[in-house]
């Protein structure tokens, strides 16, 4: 993944640094590795009726970023709270919850017949989770094909590195297309993946089939001192290294 970042990518990133600084905020690397993962969401994918759900509540800072572009002035505290009237559709603070819930607005939109899909980003950490596996089951089971569920693998957990601490991916890719799941793995960096999203030969929801994206990603990617560092899950960022952030940002 060496992908040079548009300019799009650097600003949500710089203005993500400026908004968690204001705010008491850190976790910049799991922020920085799904940005480009939001931005594409947001800019390129979604559509008025989709909605979104941030399950790895600490990546909120670039998610902030793009709802205030769109007008809604979340409450800006270290992991997102519910808050439908500004574009916030589940509390995120323990890992595990945000798939769930998804689950149930997916299947409550198919009940009612109402149009859109439920998007929902879990980290490769958070996919250790049980709540993870059931649900996994149990959007197969119903055969939810308005639920797109994609995983920020970044391959750093809040304790270090996902490969030794308990390996989840190729695993959860397993129990996915043996649930009944339209798979795809992508890199989560390349813009030019997201721009062929709705093209008959790019990336596709499933038909009848819940979708699980799972997006290969650098953790703290943007800011060469962050890349796969996994103390820079939590860091708090300041001084020269701001500076140089900001430097390699811009």
């Amino acid at each position: 993944m060496n992908e040079v970042l548009s300019d799009r990518s650097k600003q949500v990133r710089r203005d993500a640094i400026d908004l968690s600084l204001a705010n008491g905020g850190y976790h910049y690397g799991g922020s920085f590795s799904c940005a480009d993962i939001l931005v594409n969401l947001f800019d390129r994918v979604m559509d008025p009726a989709d909605r979104f759900i941030l399950s790895k509540g600490h990546g909120c800072w670039v998610y902030y970023v793009l709802l205030r572009e769109l007008g809604f002035n979340p409450l800006l505290e270290g992991h997102p709270h519910y808050d439908p009237s500004n574009g916030v559709y589940c509390t995120a603070g323990s890992m595990g919850h945000g798939f769930p819930t998804a689950i149930g607005q997916a299947l409550a939109r198919r009940m009612k017949g109402e149009p859109g899909n439920v998007y929902v980003l879990i980290g490769d950490g958070e996919a250790q989770e049980g709540t993870t596996w059931e649900s996994l089951l149990i959007a197969g089971h119903l055969k939810l094909d308005n639920l797109v569920v994609i995983v920020d693998s970044n391959n750093i957990q809040g304790s270090g590195y996902v490969k030794d601490i308990m390996p989840v991916i190729d695993p959860l890719i397993g129990a996915a297309l043996n649930s009944g799941w339209v798979v795809h793995e992508i890199d989560g960096h390349d813009d030019s993946v997201w721009e062929q999203w709705k093209t008959q030969d790019g990336y596709y929801i499933g038909h009848n089939s819940p979708t699980l994206i799972v997006a290969h990603t650098v953790k703290g990617k943007g800011v060469s001192f962050m890349e796969n560092q996994p103390k820079w899950h939590s860091n708090w960022l300041g001084g020269d290294m701001l500076a140089k952030a900001r430097e390699e940002l811009s």
